[in-house]
Parts: structure tokens; C-alpha cells; sequence
């Protein structure tokens, strides 16, 4: 057993070499080029499906603290404010059975609207979940939210991959 312990040791050793030599940084270092440390998020509540609005609300605060090494303020103290709508879905069945869909797949659409210390920027993200339901009409509905969880959670991970590339045009024009 020591002996795995030290190939995956030398391993990470070299892979850690290789970011830290070719200029590697961690995406948090590209959003805090955009964010400050203090941020605000607010989520609108869609009238369709309110039950959404507490998990996004939940996971962009997670984000927050753990992408952004910031933490989450009210909106008198916060210096960045992050504003997300949940702008609607669309299910397309793909493949049905006895006359229930068994298959489909979930269009979610979400707007970002950020108030940074680079500006105001929105952001429309569209995500796509393809899922496999059981035939009954009892878990349609659950597994249909969870989709759209997915789909949330896919938006929310773009607009993070979103904000990185933008704090990384604005580190690249810093050094020019």
C-alpha cells in the first residue's frame, strides 16, 4: 500500500509542476478580477414553478462562497450584486411507452444580470437535460423538477465558466 501512496504522490507532485511552471491559475483568481469579496444575489421567483427559486437562490450562494472566495451581504453592503431570472423551460418528449413519455428532454432558460466593479453585464444562459422517466404519472412530475434542478445547476455552472473567461480578458488587458 505505501508503495500506490507514493506513485500517486509523485504523480500529483509532477502534475502540480506543470500548472504552477506553465502560468496555471485557478479560475477564482479570473472572477475576483470581476467581483468584489462582497456580494449580493437575488433571485426572481418564477409564478410557474416557485419551488426552483430556493434551490438556485441556495446554490448561487454556495458558488459564492466557494468559486468566488466571497461571502454573501444584503444589498445596503454588497459591492457586486448578482440578479437571476429564471426565464422558463420547454419539455420535448423523445420516446414514449403505454402513452406515457419516457424520455424527453428539458430547455431551461435563466438570465444573469451582474452589477460588478467592471460594470453591468447580462448574461442569457440555455441549457439542455435529456432524461429517461418511468412510465407512470406519479414520478413524472418529480423526476420533470429534478431536470430542471440539473438544467439550473448546468446554467449556473456556465455563468461561473462565463464570469472566469470574462476576469480573464480584463487580467490579459491588465497586463498589456
Amino acid at each position: 500500500m505505501k508503495k500506490l501512496f507514493t506513485s500517486h504522490y509523485s504523480l500529483f507532485t509532477l502534475i502540480t509542476l506543470l500548472f504552477v511552471s506553465c502560468g496555471y491559475k485557478p479560475s477564482v483568481e479570473y472572477v475576483q478580477n470581476i467581483f468584489t469579496d462582497k456580494v449580493y444575489v437575488e433571485v426572481s421567483v418564477d409564478a410557474v414553478e416557485p419551488e426552483n427559486a430556493p434551490f438556485v437562490k441556495d446554490e448561487m450562494n454556495r458558488l459564492v462562497y466557494t468559486r468566488f472566495k466571497g461571502r454573501v451581504v444584503s444589498k445596503a453592503e454588497a459591492t457586486s450584486k448578482i440578479f437571476i431570472t429564471y426565464a422558463g423551460s420547454s419539455y420535448t418528449p423523445l420516446a414514449y411507452e403505454d402513452g406515457y413519455v419516457t424520455r424527453y428532454r428539458a430547455n431551461i432558460r435563466v438570465n444573469f444580470t451582474m452589477e460588478t466593479k467592471k460594470g453591468k453585464l447580462s448574461k442569457l444562459i440555455s441549457t439542455v437535460v435529456e432524461a429517461d422517466i418511468q412510465a407512470s404519472s406519479l414520478n413524472s412530475s418529480y423526476l420533470r423538477t429534478e431536470a430542471l434542478r440539473q438544467g439550473l445547476e448546468k446554467a449556473l455552472d456556465e455563468f461561473m465558466a462565463y464570469v472566469s473567461a470574462k476576469g480573464l480578458l480584463v487580467d490579459a488587458d491588465a497586463s498589456k
